[in-house]
């Protein structure tokens, strides 16, 4: 076995409750559309703009990648819909992603992360819109790299792939920790990171290819990179 020589980690549903996020979000943004476009707002309720997502998709299926460009294609159909045409889609999406910027950290997050620093760089791989410069983790992370930047999603070896150069190492020497089977699991696995499974819940696993090593939350990871790091 390699040497680990980085970690990457999924951030939403990994390292904080992401629906949780959302919904304060959107209930921010609900609220500042009563102010601003109480049209809008009567309309749709703070979950409605949200609903558009698969009008939005069939009609523009090329961004559904990037959650960015979804939320504003949202905005800017739910004013069409109710005839708002002085509708200001980056004033509303900023509202929005403003919020979504704050995110409380699980409790095992920043004491576990801030001990993996002094021996790892960490880098952030999202398929979300969360900045990490934003959050209150940003300090630990040498760089992210987002679905939006990249222009694929995982599963999607993009991603990794862009990781791994920035990084100058072979994916061997990488271990990806993430929530989601299908997004890190198997995408990590598939261009030859070592995979962990984030398994907060307790969830059966799904099929396919297992991950490398499952974990019940972050602390498990520190003596799991130990054990490996024993049988390098």
């Amino acid at each position: 076995m390699a040497e680990i020589r980085a970690i990457t980690l999924d951030l939403d549903g990994t390292l904080w409750d992401v629906w949780g996020v959302l919904a304060r979000a959107e209930e921010l943004l609900h609220h500042w559309l009563k102010t601003h476009y109480p049209v809008i707002a009567a309309r749709f309720d703070a979950t409605g703009i949200r609903a558009l997502r698969a009008e939005v998709l069939e009609n523009e299926p090329g961004i559904a990648h990037d959650p960015t460009l979804i939320r504003r294609a949202c905005l800017r159909l739910a004013a069409e819909q109710v005839g708002c045409e002085d509708f200001c889609v980056d004033s509303a999406f900023r509202v929005f992603h403003d919020a979504r910027q704050q995110v409380e950290p699980f409790d095992d997050v920043l004491p576990v992360l801030e001990r993996l620093v002094r021996r790892y760089p960490l880098v952030a791989l999202t398929n979300g819109n969360a900045e990490i410069t934003r959050t209150p983790l940003g300090h630990l992370f040498s760089f992210a790299i987002t679905a939006g930047d990249i222009g694929s999603a995982k599963p999607d070896p993009a991603m990794f792939h862009a990781a791994r150069e920035r990084l100058g190492l072979v994916p061997a020497e990488i271990v990806h920790v993430g929530d989601d089977p299908e997004h890190d699991v198997l995408g990590a696995s598939a261009v030859g990171y070592r995979s962990v499974w984030l398994n907060r819940d307790g969830r059966d696993w799904p099929g396919g290819q297992r991950a490398d090593a499952e974990i019940r939350s972050l602390v498990e990871l520190e003596a799991l990179l130990a054990d490996w790091s024993g049988r390098v």
